[in-house]
């Protein structure tokens, strides 16, 4: 059996269920707006004294939160009542609810456990007899004869082989710590242009004319 509604019905259900959600709405806003406002400071530990930065401390169901800084502190505005959840990698979670306090702020300090995760045991299974090792040997087929060409030890090619190899990971991280150090001297004084020294003109002009005669 087909039911048919005509649209005046469909109207005043939609306007009813409306007001039901706007009704619902209101009286949220308004409870939460009846809970007093508290900003919750505090520091992040671990179970050694330890402090924890970067643990994510929010409110779920408000949707607002905030990190620890390098020290271990936060401060967030919370209400009389929320949970505020404490999350880091490799501890457990750790929550704690606003307590109806007479006072405007509230500090407070949390310890977090480390959450351990055993893993399976694995064996690691060598090769179980000699005859199978050498076997293993001979077939990686090594070549037993010096192939290095002895022209590419020459002490031309190395040093040009020196000049040209970029940087490894060492290289690169002496470089960037140097230029680090240099912008950290250089944020409190003026920079230096070479191009705007009328001296180095000057010594440019004359060894030119130098090199003229």
């Amino acid at each position: 059996m087909n039911l048919y509604l005509c649209p005046d019905i469909m109207k005043g259900i939609f306007k009813v269920l409306l007001f039901l959600a706007a009704f619902g709405f209101a009286g949220t806003l308004l409870a939460q707006s009846q809970r007093r406002v508290i900003q919750l400071s505090g520091f992040v530990t671990d179970t050694a004294t330890n402090v924890l930065p970067g643990v994510h401390v929010y409110v779920p169901k408000a949707g607002r939160g905030t990190p620890t800084t390098l020290s271990g502190f936060f401060t967030l505005p919370v209400l009389v009542g929320d949970s505020v959840v404490f999350s880091a990698v490799g501890f457990k979670r750790a929550s704690y609810k606003v307590p109806d306090l007479p006072k405007e702020s509230w500090t407070i300090f949390v310890e977090l456990a480390p959450d351990i995760t055993l893993l399976n045991e694995t064996v690691v299974m060598g090769i179980p007899t000699e005859e199978l090792f050498k076997e293993a040997v001979l077939a990686m087929n090594i070549p037993l004869d010096n192939t290095v060409d002895s022209r590419a030890l020459n002490a031309e090619m190395l040093a040009l082989m020196a000049r040209t190899t970029p940087m490894d990971g060492a290289g690169n991280y002496r470089y960037y710590i140097d230029q680090w150090s240099n912008s950290a001297g250089d944020k409190f004084r003026p920079a230096y242009n070479p191009f705007l020294n009328p001296l180095n003109w000057a010594r440019f002009i004359r060894d030119l004319k130098k090199k003229k005669k």
